[in-house]
């Protein structure tokens, strides 16, 4: 191997020619791409749609509930064994309110995920558009169906907590482009 590395140093040094790669036997400076390589149908856009984005939104929520949750389990588990000597006993309660709390939170969002994904693309299908207003119909009846055996009452307490929070995120989203609009207009 060493005998092959001095080879490769020397060759360089004298031809001063890029040596090949001594593992894949090819030119290294094919390797690298400076754009992205993606086959498009012609006129399509370089976004994802709304199915696409429906398994990073499904998992992350699963993930971001099972951290906050376990989080939490050990807020908990610490505060309900305070009085406990460092022992196995504490110790292992501490894990199980970890893991149930993780399990409880993860599945929780990732219900919520999954109805709200599901209700975009539905709607994005049927009114053959992407917008701003699919995003909170998704919310608005995410919230409505999870709260539904709440009764009427929670009905509307789920579909106005969907309503809140995608009409902030849809605020957000657009707020760059609220401000160009505004500034145009006070000119």
């Amino acid at each position: 191997m060493l005998k092959c590395s001095w080879f490769v140093f020397f060759f360089v040094l004298v031809t001063g020619m890029s040596p090949l790669s001594p593992y894949l036997n090819l030119d290294p400076r094919y390797l690298v791409q400076d754009t992205d390589e993606f086959i498009l149908p012609t006129g399509a856009n370089k976004t994802r749609g709304r199915f696409e984005l429906a398994f990073f939104t499904i998992g992350g929520c699963c993930m971001t509930g099972a951290a906050f949750g376990a989080l939490n389990g050990l807020r908990l588990g610490l505060k309900e064994t305070q009085n406990m000597a460092w022992s196995k006993p504490r110790n292992v309660q501490i894990l199980n309110m970890v893991t149930r709390q993780g399990a409880l939170w993860a599945n929780t969002l990732g219900s919520l995920a999954l109805l709200y994904s599901a209700f975009g693309v539905i709607i994005e299908k049927t009114r053959g558009a992407e917008d701003d207003l699919n995003t909170i119909a998704a919310g608005t009846l995410t919230g409505m169906l999870y709260k539904s055996t709440g009764g009427m009452r929670g009905i509307a307490r789920g579909g106005i907590a969907g309503l809140t929070l995608t009409g902030l995120y849809a605020l957000y989203n657009n707020w760059e482009h609220m401000k160009g609009s505004i500034a145009r207009q006070s000119l």
